[in-house]
Protein backbone atom coordinates (compact mmCIF):
# COMPACT_ATOMS: atom_id res chain seq x y z
CA UNK A 1 0.00 0.00 0.00
CA UNK A 2 1.07 3.17 -1.03
CA UNK A 3 1.91 6.38 1.52
CA UNK A 4 -0.86 8.38 -0.51
CA UNK A 5 -3.37 5.36 0.11
CA UNK A 6 -2.14 5.73 3.75
CA UNK A 7 -3.14 8.18 3.84
CA UNK A 8 -6.53 8.62 2.61
CA UNK A 9 -7.82 5.52 4.87
CA UNK A 10 -6.25 7.56 7.43
CA UNK A 11 -8.61 10.29 7.01
CA UNK A 12 -11.65 7.90 6.66
CA UNK A 13 -12.23 8.04 9.93
CA UNK A 14 -12.66 12.64 9.58
CA UNK A 15 -16.15 11.27 7.84
CA UNK A 16 -17.57 9.40 10.28
CA UNK A 17 -20.67 11.28 11.73
CA UNK A 18 -19.67 10.73 15.56
CA UNK A 19 -16.17 12.32 15.03
CA UNK A 20 -18.31 15.65 13.45
CA UNK A 21 -20.39 15.31 16.55
CA UNK A 22 -17.70 14.87 18.80
CA UNK A 23 -16.05 18.00 17.19
CA UNK A 24 -18.77 20.48 16.93
CA UNK A 25 -20.29 19.62 20.39
CA UNK A 26 -16.77 20.30 21.53
CA UNK A 27 -16.14 23.46 19.97
CA UNK A 28 -20.11 24.77 20.89
CA UNK A 29 -19.78 23.30 24.41
CA UNK A 30 -16.22 25.13 25.19
CA UNK A 31 -17.33 28.57 24.52
CA UNK A 32 -20.83 28.20 26.15
CA UNK A 33 -18.99 26.59 29.13
CA UNK A 34 -16.97 29.96 29.57
CA UNK A 35 -19.34 32.33 29.01
CA UNK A 36 -21.56 30.19 31.80
CA UNK A 37 -18.77 30.65 34.23
CA UNK A 38 -20.59 33.75 36.01
CA UNK A 39 -23.78 31.65 37.14
CA UNK A 40 -21.37 29.12 38.55
CA UNK A 41 -19.77 29.72 42.27
CA UNK A 42 -16.07 29.00 41.51
CA UNK A 43 -13.24 28.93 43.28
CA UNK A 44 -10.03 31.21 42.48
CA UNK A 45 -7.91 27.98 41.24
CA UNK A 46 -11.18 27.43 38.52
CA UNK A 47 -9.16 27.41 34.91
CA UNK A 48 -9.59 26.85 31.37
CA UNK A 49 -8.96 23.14 31.43
CA UNK A 50 -11.88 23.02 33.81
CA UNK A 51 -14.03 24.68 31.07
CA UNK A 52 -12.40 22.12 28.85
CA UNK A 53 -12.75 19.17 31.09
CA UNK A 54 -17.09 19.98 31.04
CA UNK A 55 -16.73 20.50 27.46
CA UNK A 56 -15.22 17.36 27.28
CA UNK A 57 -18.50 15.74 28.92
CA UNK A 58 -21.01 17.62 26.81
CA UNK A 59 -19.68 15.68 23.95
CA UNK A 60 -19.69 12.75 25.94
CA UNK A 61 -23.62 13.33 26.17
CA UNK A 62 -23.72 14.80 22.66
CA UNK A 63 -22.15 11.05 21.47
CA UNK A 64 -24.85 9.35 23.37
CA UNK A 65 -27.34 11.36 22.55
CA UNK A 66 -26.52 10.53 18.80
CA UNK A 67 -26.01 7.06 19.38
CA UNK A 68 -30.00 7.19 20.56
CA UNK A 69 -31.00 8.52 17.99
CA UNK A 70 -28.86 5.85 15.52
CA UNK A 71 -30.00 3.09 17.09
CA UNK A 72 -33.50 4.11 16.93
CA UNK A 73 -33.13 4.92 13.04
CA UNK A 74 -31.27 1.47 12.67
CA UNK A 75 -28.41 3.92 11.29
CA UNK A 76 -25.28 6.70 11.75
CA UNK A 77 -26.26 8.45 9.20
CA UNK A 78 -29.74 10.10 10.13
CA UNK A 79 -27.35 13.55 10.59
CA UNK A 80 -27.58 13.51 6.55
CA UNK A 81 -31.30 14.24 6.46
CA UNK A 82 -32.35 14.75 10.65
CA UNK A 83 -36.20 14.39 10.94
CA UNK A 84 -37.84 16.59 13.35
CA UNK A 85 -38.88 13.57 15.38
CA UNK A 86 -34.98 12.43 15.41
CA UNK A 87 -33.66 16.17 16.27
CA UNK A 88 -36.28 15.90 19.43
CA UNK A 89 -34.87 12.94 20.63
CA UNK A 90 -31.57 13.97 19.99
CA UNK A 91 -32.34 16.94 22.05
CA UNK A 92 -34.69 15.17 25.10
CA UNK A 93 -31.50 12.48 25.82
CA UNK A 94 -28.93 15.59 26.31
CA UNK A 95 -31.70 17.55 28.37
CA UNK A 96 -32.44 14.57 30.69
CA UNK A 97 -28.46 13.24 31.03
CA UNK A 98 -28.01 16.99 32.06
CA UNK A 99 -30.56 17.48 34.74
CA UNK A 100 -29.80 14.45 36.33
CA UNK A 101 -25.85 15.41 36.02
CA UNK A 102 -26.86 18.65 37.78
CA UNK A 103 -28.92 16.94 40.41
CA UNK A 104 -25.69 14.76 41.04
CA UNK A 105 -23.47 17.63 40.91
CA UNK A 106 -24.93 20.17 42.97
CA UNK A 107 -26.75 17.36 45.61
CA UNK A 108 -24.54 14.50 47.02
CA UNK A 109 -21.35 15.21 44.82
CA UNK A 110 -21.41 18.23 45.55
CA UNK A 111 -19.07 19.06 42.29
CA UNK A 112 -20.21 22.65 41.66
CA UNK A 113 -22.85 25.27 43.08
CA UNK A 114 -24.92 27.81 41.17
CA UNK A 115 -24.58 31.08 42.06
CA UNK A 116 -27.71 33.70 43.12
CA UNK A 117 -27.84 35.03 39.77
CA UNK A 118 -28.27 31.56 37.89
CA UNK A 119 -32.15 31.02 37.09
CA UNK A 120 -33.71 27.79 38.25
CA UNK A 121 -36.63 25.28 37.29
CA UNK A 122 -38.87 25.05 40.07
CA UNK A 123 -39.15 21.58 41.89
CA UNK A 124 -35.99 19.95 40.23
CA UNK A 125 -33.52 22.74 40.59
CA UNK A 126 -31.71 22.58 37.41
CA UNK A 127 -29.93 25.61 36.40
CA UNK A 128 -31.49 27.40 33.57
CA UNK A 129 -28.59 28.01 31.21
CA UNK A 130 -26.99 24.45 31.48
CA UNK A 131 -30.56 23.44 30.37
CA UNK A 132 -30.87 26.15 28.04
CA UNK A 133 -27.47 24.92 26.14
CA UNK A 134 -28.89 21.45 25.50
CA UNK A 135 -32.14 23.29 24.42
CA UNK A 136 -30.10 25.59 21.46
CA UNK A 137 -26.49 23.37 20.71
CA UNK A 138 -27.82 20.17 19.66
CA UNK A 139 -30.07 21.76 16.55
CA UNK A 140 -26.52 24.16 16.16
CA UNK A 141 -24.59 20.65 16.20
CA UNK A 142 -26.49 18.76 14.06
CA UNK A 143 -26.93 22.04 11.31
CA UNK A 144 -22.75 21.97 11.37
CA UNK A 145 -22.26 17.86 11.02
CA UNK A 146 -24.89 17.64 8.29
CA UNK A 147 -23.77 20.76 6.48
CA UNK A 148 -19.79 19.17 6.75
CA UNK A 149 -21.12 15.49 5.85
CA UNK A 150 -22.73 17.07 2.87
CA UNK A 151 -19.65 18.98 1.53
CA UNK A 152 -17.25 15.90 1.77
CA UNK A 153 -20.15 13.26 -0.23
Amino acid sequence: MSNHQNIIGAGRWLNLPEWNVAIFSFLLSFFWEIQQMPFYQVSNDYSCSDCTLAAVGDVGISLVSFWVVAAMAKSRQWVYQPSREQIIIYILVGVVITVIFEALATGPLDRWTYAESMPTIPFIGTGLVPLSMWLLMPPLTIWFVKRQLSSVS
